[in-house]
């Protein structure tokens, strides 16, 4: 905390000095007067000054830049607000950020190393405790086993528990790994040792467990969650909103005339629509331009399509080339059944070799957490067209759990940047 105030301080200072001004210097060291405290507030709050921060460096980097650029701004609107703004340079105010920010890297790039030097890889002190119980893989931490030194968790022998009080009291966490008798015991013992103690239990991990919860006198393993909080799905359905209504728009004259094409060619329907899981694991209508026969349509998707399927149009593999087939679903991501980035709607009958996409990976279904899409990370990293082998689906699947795993509308902006890369793919048929 020290050395990021002294960075702001100096920032400032050299940045106020550089100006023509005599009263920069001066001007400046108010300014950071008034940055400091608020920046401080931040960074206490965004977890520049945290485990993690120690622990990661490009988080101990960006999370303090984080929080200079939200300390600014909130000087900024306070300074409206009074209609003060006229009595600061605002020269002086962003030389004086840009130098605190180019002098917070070196100290944070310093302090990482300080403690690297003095800690090690350890920035936190675990210690593993194995009596009896599965083994644990964590990084750096201190092992030992109970019986070679003599730890036990008895609880009327006080020379027992001063004995493991004498070696945990130096932890910041102790995790004890034992058999199934033995966890009350320990879980008794660790309560009246002032330590962060943690018992393992392999259901958590069987369960697949995000937290623990209390309802009076029984517990609760929490299994599952909602990807996405309130505000952020807001911001991702307003975000579709802004993109699919003006593209419909620029594109309708494209689908009216590829509409018409269809039709004039064998007179039969214009769109093709097909039953497919979406959100929370529920059917939904998914529109497509038909790209196949009138009777030769595969409903239920059992038959993926080939580089020589017979049963494609001509038009029809036109735009499946150049992915046209795919614009009716700017109607479903309007209706709500699909956003415009998200793991791709699959068809109840898909297969990947002789077997039913879902019984392939028991992960499956955790790709309808949220909504399906018109692109995905899959689909930009090539895993697309017909699903040959069951690794063709597994590709795809561990593409769509990553998307899942810390949604940003950065990332969303990013996949749709590089789907214009792949929208003509050699897969695409």
């Amino acid at each position: 905390m020290l050395a990021d105030i002294a960075a702001v301080v100096w920032g400032f200072a050299i940045g106020g000095y550089v100006l023509p001004r005599d009263e920069s210097v001066a001007h400046a060291l108010l300014q950071a007067q008034m940055l400091i405290p608020l920046f401080l507030t931040v960074a206490l709050y965004n977890s520049s000054y945290s485990i993690r921060a120690l622990r990661d460096k490009f988080s101990g980097i960006i999370l303090p830049l984080q929080a200079l650029a939200v300390a600014a701004l909130g000087v900024a609107l306070l300074a409206y607000l009074a209609k003060t703004g006229g009595d600061y340079s605002r020269l002086v105010f962003v030389s004086g950020l840009l130098v605190s920010a180019i002098f917070l890297v070196p100290a944070r790039l310093a302090m990482y190393g300080f403690v690297r030097w003095s800690c090690g890889n350890r920035v936190e002190n675990i210690l593993v405790v194995q009596d009896g119980g599965p083994p644990l893989a964590i990084d750096d931490a201190y092992r030992v086993e109970a019986r070679a030194a003599g730890f036990t968790p008895v609880l009327n022998d006080p020379v027992a528990l001063d004995h493991l009080s004498r070696w945990f009291e130096p932890m910041d966490r102790v995790i004890v790994s034992c058999a199934d008798d033995k966890r009350f015991a320990w879980a008794q013992a660790l309560k009246g040792l002032a330590v962060e103690g943690e018992v393992v239990d392999q259901t958590v991990s069987r369960l697949g467990a995000l937290g623990a919860r209390r309802y009076g006198a029984n517990g609760s393993l929490l299994v599952s969650h909602r990807p996405l909080g309130l505000r952020m799905r807001a911001l991702k359905r307003l975000f579709d909103l802004a993109l699919t209504i003006p593209a419909l728009i620029l594109l309708a004259p494209l689908m009216i005339v590829v509409a018409l094409i269809i039709c004039l060619q064998d007179g039969g329907p214009a769109l093709f629509i097909q039953r497919r899981t979406g959100r929370g694991s529920r059917f939904f209508s998914v529109f497509k331009f038909r790209s196949m026969r009138v009777d030769q349509a595969d409903a239920s998707g059992e038959q993926s399509a080939s580089r020589t399927d017979l049963r494609i149009t001509p038009i029809g593999r036109f735009i499946r080339k150049t992915s046209i087939d795919e614009l009716p679903q700017l109607f479903n991501v309007i209706k709500g059944d699909m956003s415009l980035v998200g793991p791709r709607p699959h068809a109840m009958g898909s297969q990947a070799g002789d077997k039913l996409f879902w019984e392939i990976d028991e992960r499956y279904w955790q790709r309808h957490t949220l909504k399906p899409g018109l692109t995905g990370l899959a689909q930009i990293r090539g895993h697309r067209g017909a699903t040959e082998s069951e690794s063709d689906l597994v590709a795809r699947l561990q593409s769509d759990l990553e998307y899942l795993d810390g949604w940003t509308i950065w990332r969303d902006i990013g996949i749709l940047l590089l789907t214009l890369r792949v929208v003509i793919h050699e897969r695409a048929f």
